[in-house]
This record gives C-alpha cells, structure tokens and sequence, in this order.
C-alpha cells in the first residue's frame, strides 16, 4: 500500500503543488517538464525529459562524476584485457531492484543475466531502440554479452574501443529486470522497475509523475547515510515555459531549467548575473555544459561554392564577434568558441588552443587570400527557433562585405538535407551523447557518414589520429592525440564554432546539494530540501 505521503501527493495530482515540507515532515522535490515525458523505459532514453525521469529510477553498470570521470555504480570494479576487447564487470552484491507485483511484491537482487538481458534487448530489432547503435557495430556478433556468474559480466567487443565506458554510462544501458518486462509487455513504459534511488509511485500523462524514495538503494553517503535525502520526486507537466516561471515565482516547483528566452532579461543582466530584485531570492545555478554551437561547412566535391577554399572559411571564423554575439542574445550564457570543436569541461579541452577571435585585418587578409568575389553568394540555413542569431550572424557577415543571405528551414528538413550534402553552410549542434571527447571528434573521422560527419571532413592525418586513439590505453597518451585531432579541425576551419553552452538552473533556496554537471543530468541523490523561511 502507498505510504500516506503519497496518498496525499495523489489527492493533489493537479498542477497544484504541496508545501516544500508537507505537514508530514516529508521533503518533496519538485520540477516542471515541459516537454513532456514519452516514456520511462530506458530503452528509449532519446532525449533529457525522458533521461532526468529514468536518472532516477534505474542505475547503470558506470557512471560519471561532475568531472566526467567514470566511477563505479552498479559494477563495483572491472578489468580490460590485454587485447582491449574484452571488459570483465564485477557486480556489486548489494543491489536489489525495487519491489514490484512482477516480482511477488518482494525485492529481487541483481544478478549478472540482468545486464545480459537489458543489453541483447536493447540491440534486439523488435524492441525498436534508438538507443541499439550503441552497441549494434562495436560488440561482437556471436556472444556479445555473457554471464560469468552471479555476480560477473563479459562484455566482448569487435575491436577496442576505449571509450565503450563512457557509452556504458548512458541511460540506455540501464539495467532492467526481464519478469518485469514481460509482466507489464508494452505498459512497462509506464510501469518502471529499476534498481535506483527513487521508485515510481504514479504517472498521470499530461498530469503529473511521482516517485518515492527508495528504501532498499545502496549507496551510502561519506558518513554512512543512506541515500537519498529526499523523500520523493514529484513531475509537473505544465506546457507554457510562462506558467512555468510562475510557478517557480510561488514556490511552487523547486527548479527552472534553462530559463526560456522571453523571461532571460526580466531575471538576468546582460553579463549573465542575477538581476538585484532576485538576490537573496532564487539561487542562480549555472556550470559547463558539453554541447558545442556551431556553423557547419560542406567540404565534399558537391560544394562548388567560394567555400571550397579554407582562406574564405578562415575569413567567416574571425568575421563574428561571439562575446557580443552572447551579451546582446543570450545574456552571456555560454562561452565564446575560440578554442577547438571540444568543449570546456573534458581533460582534452585546452585554451591553449588558438582558434580564431573577432580580427578585421584577418578577415580582409583572407578575402584577398581566397580571390573572394562579392558575387559569390553564401546561404546559411538555419531553423525557425535560431531566427535571431542567424539574422544577427547575417547582418555581421555582411557588414564585412561577405555576401551572405539566410535560409530557413523545420529542424527535420535540415538534418535531411545535411544527410544528403544538400545544405553548404549550415547551423549545427553537437551535445554530448557519453562522457569521451571522441563523442565529438567522431563528427570529423573521414570513414564515417552523416551523421554524424555532416561535413563530410576527410583529412587523412586525422583518420590516423583517430584509429590510434581509440586503442591507446594510457589516457594521457590519448588526449594528446585528442588535441592534435582537435587542432586540425581549426586549422582546416571545418566550422565556424560560436559557443560552448553553459547548464542554467534557477533553483528555490531551499535547495542544497544541488548542483550542476556537464551532462545537465538531474542528480537528486544528494539534495536536501529544507522548510521555506
């Protein structure tokens, strides 16, 4: 039976929230998903709506810190083997996935066929997983994944592929028990059963979602304290990113993630700092966030256009002026892309890079260098959502003499048409899929398509580079092969890059423990909530 925290929580499942602490003592944490959430069966984990509700609900073999170091979760340690293809997993023992009807309504302990499961049914046409590529031509094709014993799995690879730990990470990989799958059929996506902090209780679409703690997790913090804090997680569905804020203004919902364009100058100062009205008031919450902006350039055969030639694509890289380009757009959230494709907040990134900075006598050098003609017109096709920055790239280009002219298109149609070198100067961009810098250079290695080489880059030093990275063991080693791959990507100017994105909470003060990481991944395992002064 629900415990009487949740029976109030379910007499109030409208969009009326309960107090920050119930009249119970109960600490409630609270979130808008505007978006909506499609499922909570990691199988299809495609976007973040879908990734912060099963975050909580399951648990994966690694995962990664604020650092984006990987560190053990379910799999208490692991051994590489000498030839990089094949990974050991020692399980941990402790570990017991929530209590269910699947399973007597009793607790089940993990065993090492689970993640055998999870895994083939993740690859498994008929579950129809968008998530399947992570592993369908990186394991091996005979016995991918196998039960050691109880408490160890094998996972065997085509080739090495150092990475496959980050990948590992991914909510697609969580663990999930296979009475439950076939106890519920297709409803499982409504009827979670993990192994992680917070167990599902209801979900109403459109209405809301609500978990409770887990009683039975297994980690513990630094002083021996079971985690989580909380008591439970309760999901609003609220479509208007205005009632929203509204919301958030009464206390209603404990935190705004990235804070809708129309409200930025209401709460934000031009340099990204609270507005004096709101201090003291909400916590400002922002930290590195892998996902680069950036404006891709078609460098195969079929681009007959002024573009071919590096030295106009070096003149479009020093015409923009990218802190300007965030102070007056986006309140200077993000910062400016002056360095290589890979972001701030991995080891490989290094500001000892020099890309390129707003520099007129380089754009006019470049010009004159590439023989650049005013007639040669350049289109920039971009979406709907980004009008702004493009007209303002636009007007920028222009200014400088570069005959550029913008182009917009539904988001569905560009990635259709950059898949099929249709589209010769375009706006990308690339957020993080697993915590490995070769998330991003694998954008630029010659031997693959679009996606994700939507620029179809093909530089043969690279290729090499990229192939010895993948089976170099010593991660110093590898990151210097990272950076010089990094390095030729601006040499060649594949992109113009404009910003490393920045993670954004307005977050209630009576929020502790809240903190943000690179992903943008909702960590609620060790946030506190106190009574509201």
């Amino acid at each position: 039976m629900l415990n009487k925290l949740f029976i109030i929580l379910l007499s109030i499942i409208s969009i009326t929230a309960c107090s920050d602490v119930d009249d119970h003592g109960q600490q409630i944490f609270r979130y808008n998903e505007s978006a909506g959430i499609a499922s909570l069966d990691p199988a299809f984990a495609r976007n973040q709506s879908i990734m912060w509700a099963v975050h909580q609900l399951y648990n994966t073999l690694v995962e990664v810190d604020e650092h984006l170091q990987i560190k053990p979760s379910l799999a208490r340690s692991w051994d590489i083997h000498e030839d990089g293809k094949v990974i050991d997993f020692y399980l941990r023992t402790d570990v017991f996935f929530h209590k269910n009807e699947a399973f007597g309504n009793k607790p089940r302990k993990l065993l090492a066929t689970d993640v055998v499961y999870s895994f083939q049914r993740l690859i498994n046409p008929t579950t129809a997983s968008p998530g399947a590529w992570i592993f369908n031509t990186r394991v091996d094709q005979t016995e991918p994944f196998t039960a050691i014993n109880d408490s160890t799995f094998r996972l065997r690879l085509n080739e090495a592929f150092l990475p496959i730990l980050g990948v590992l990470s991914m909510q697609y990989t969580s663990i999930v028990p296979k009475e439950a799958v076939e106890f519920y059929g297709a409803a499982f996506r409504n009827h979670p059963v993990g192994t992680g902090p917070f167990q599902f209780v209801v979900w109403k679409e459109g209405q809301a979602l609500i978990l409770k703690k887990n009683s039975m997790y297994f980690e513990k913090d630094v002083n021996g304290t079971a985690l989580p804090y909380l008591d439970g997680i309760k999901v609003s569905f609220l479509e208007n990113k205005a009632s929203e804020f509204v919301l958030f203004q009464h206390g209603e919902i404990d935190i705004v993630n990235d804070l809708d364009a129309s409200f930025k100058d209401e709460v934000l100062t031009r340099t990204g700092n609270l507005k004096d009205k709101w201090e003291r008031k909400i916590q400002l919450n922002k930290g590195p966030y892998l996902n680069v902006e950036y404006l891709g350039i078609l460098l195969d055969s079929t681009n007959k256009t002024c573009l071919q030639q590096k030295a106009v694509r070096k003149a479009l890289n020093f015409a923009l002026d990218k802190g300007k380009l965030l102070l007056y757009l986006r309140n200077s959230l993000g910062v400016p892309a002056n360095n290589g494709f890979i972001p701030p907040g991995f080891p490989a990134f290094t500001d000892s890079l020099q890309g390129y900075s707003y520099n007129l006598d380089s754009v006019k050098k470049y010009l004159r260098e590439g023989n650049y003609q005013s007639n040669d017109k350049i289109i920039l096709t971009t979406v709907p959502q980004y009008a702004a920055i493009g007209s303002y790239i636009v007007s920028e280009y222009q200014k400088v003499g570069l005959n550029v002219e913008l182009e917009q298109v539904p988001k569905h149609v560009l990635l259709q048409r950059t898949a099929k070198s249709e589209v010769y100067f375009f706006r990308g961009s690339w957020i993080a899929d697993y915590p490995d810098a070769e998330n991003y250079l694998s954008v630029f290695y010659g031997k693959n398509p679009a996606p994700p080489n939507y620029t179809r880059f093909n530089h043969p030093e690279y290729n090499r580079w990229y192939e010895q990275a993948m089976i170099e063991k010593v991660e110093s080693e590898r990151i210097k092969l990272y950076r010089k791959m990094d390095s030729c990507i601006i040499a060649e100017a594949a992109i113009v890059p404009l910003w490393y994105d920045e993670v954004l909470h307005l977050v209630q003060p009576n929020i502790k423990g809240f903190k943000p990481n690179p992903l943008n991944m909702l960590e609620l395992r060790k946030t506190k909530k106190s009574q509201q002064d």
